[in-house]
């Protein structure tokens, strides 16, 4: 297809459907949560057990997506599509009338092989229909896609839970997934550069033990403890299988996944950036619903209904944020953004046993809003710097980078206010039985150990926010190195580039 001409009349029917099909399997990534509890009752099985619908959920996804610059340079965006949409919706079919929690697996995990080459498939085609100066309206389109369907899934399933079974939660989906192969068929057709690639499979398997090794560590290690020899031997076999895998990436001519790319100051610099915020932002999708349901005694659907006005915000803003990124560039909202992500996380660090429920709204609001106005330029501008052939290498090293540093940001977090909570605990205990005033009474003791805890838990939740705060620093700080780029002209292979351009 000739570039030029799709850059002045880009494909939008298709690009709907790459959309619709990307937002119904991000949908599915956050719908599942609320259900797991009722999902546990009904087939009998364990918390730790029950967790594997999310956990080989996103595992697969860690496996799957720094493959997905191979599969989308081997084969064309339409059957690549077309496969990945009906591997979801039979994982959906199956999840839907599982029979047994083996079953309900197995449909989780075949839903994980077709969603986890979505994201990077529609990125690329983004990058590849738009022209580097409308690439910010674009992206900021898609941004909405990302931000809002995981969003709103657990305020959706928390109202669906209350009156239907889960098994709806898939049943809900599944007709769209039907729907979106059904147009793909007859609408899609291929607009990205394929060549002719063989897979190196020792590559695969050191990305899979490698991503997946560091995802699941760090992962379990809030649940488990980091003293737990499966959480330490997992990421200490994954950072070694990674490392490996990178160095074999760097000598090899034709590598699964194109490390070489970091040689790009801004892409450089914008995973960077994407990788402190992520840590931030989605230990704080954690903390706050802890907050509120532990502290406060907030309802699971209260607690999605707080946090859904902060979705709605990033995904109303995200198309904005194109627009004004195209026009200034990435630098000034990122800086306007973080600035605004700082004073209201450090706000969250302030939090009492009484802070009012649209208080913590709009606090958490303004938050996302902040969020949203670095998020997709920041990626935008650090994709802009490279040749179009090294895009399916920059959409997938930027997407696995956000699943592993939300994984590891929440891990750490949630490490350091358990550390927090126990120090706390001791020390208000201990001022308690020198006070000399401690009830006698069974009901009395339980009620001051009740609220001893609560006491602890909310210091803890204000230290890991204050933390928070200071990651957001550390991102801010790095944006100030931001510069407009412009992508090379010469279209040779990544070893051969010359020093890339910034102005």
């Amino acid at each position: 297809m000739d570039i030029q001409k799709m850059h002045e009349k880009p494909p939008y029917g298709m690009i709907a459907i790459l959309f619709f099909g990307a937002f119904i399997a991000l949908l599915n990534n956050t719908l599942l949560n609320v259900a797991l509890p009722t999902i546990m009752v009904e087939f009998d099985v364990k918390p730790s057990v029950v967790q594997w619908l999310t956990t080989g959920y996103m595992l697969v996804n860690g496996i799957l997506i720094p493959a997905s610059a191979f599969f989308i340079q081997k084969f064309t965006n339409r059957r690549l599509f077309l496969t990945a949409m009906t591997l979801f919706t039979l994982g959906t079919l199956l999840s839907m009338i599982a029979p047994a929690f083996g079953v309900l697996i197995a449909g989780r995990m075949i839903q994980a092989s077709g969603s986890a080459l979505m994201m990077p498939l529609l990125m690329n085609v983004m990058l590849t229909a738009f022209p580097v100066e409308r690439r910010g309206t674009a992206m900021g389109i898609f941004g909405l896609v990302m931000i809002t369907a995981p969003a709103i899934g657990p305020t959706l399933s928390g109202w669906i839970i209350e009156h239907y079974e889960w098994r709806v939660l898939f049943g809900i989906v599944l007709p769209f997934a039907v729907l979106t192969i059904v147009f793909a068929f007859f609408k899609l057709r291929n607009i990205t550069p394929n060549r002719n690639m063989k897979l190196d499979f020792f590559s695969l398997i050191l990305s899979s033990i490698g991503f997946g090794g560091l995802l699941y560590g760090f992962s379990t290690a809030g649940d488990k403890g980091w003293g737990a020899p499966i959480v330490y031997g997992t990421i200490i076999i994954g950072a070694i299988a990674l490392i490996t895998f990178i160095l074999r990436q760097l000598r090899m001519e034709d590598p699964m996944l194109e490390f070489r790319i970091y040689k790009y100051p801004m892409f450089a610099l914008s995973s960077a950036i994407s990788v402190v915020l992520s840590m931030a932002m989605f230990s704080a999708m954690i903390l706050t619903p802890l907050y509120v349901q532990t502290i406060r005694g907030i309802s699971p659907l209260h607690s999605g209904l707080l946090m859904l006005p902060g979705a709605l915000a990033m995904g109303i803003m995200s198309p904005i944020t194109g627009k004004l990124f195209d026009k200034y560039g990435a630098r000034i909202l990122a800086i306007i953004g973080l600035t605004i992500t700082v004073i209201t996380t450090f706000y969250l660090s302030k939090l009492n046993m009484d802070s009012g429920y649209y208080y913590i709204m709009l606090i958490y609001t303004a938050r996302m809003f902040g969020i949203s106005m670095v998020m997709m330029p920041v990626m935008t501008n650090g994709l802009n710097q490279l040749p179009m052939a090294a895009n399916p290498h920059g959409t997938a090293i930027n997407n696995t980078l956000q699943q592993v540093s939300g994984a590891i940001g929440s891990a750490l977090l949630l490490t350091i206010m358990d550390k927090r909570i126990e120090t706390t605990g001791a020390e208000l205990a201990a001022d308690a039985a020198a006070a000399g005033n401690a009830p006698t009474s069974a009901e009395g003791l339980a009620a001051l150990k009740a609220e001893l805890a609560s006491k602890a838990m909310l210091d803890g939740i204000n230290h890991a926010f204050f933390v928070s705060t200071i990651v957001a620093v550390v991102a801010l700080l790095l944006t100030f190195f931001i510069k407009r780029v412009t992508p090379p002209k010469y279209e040779a292979p990544i070893s051969e580039e010359k020093e890339p351009s910034t102005t």
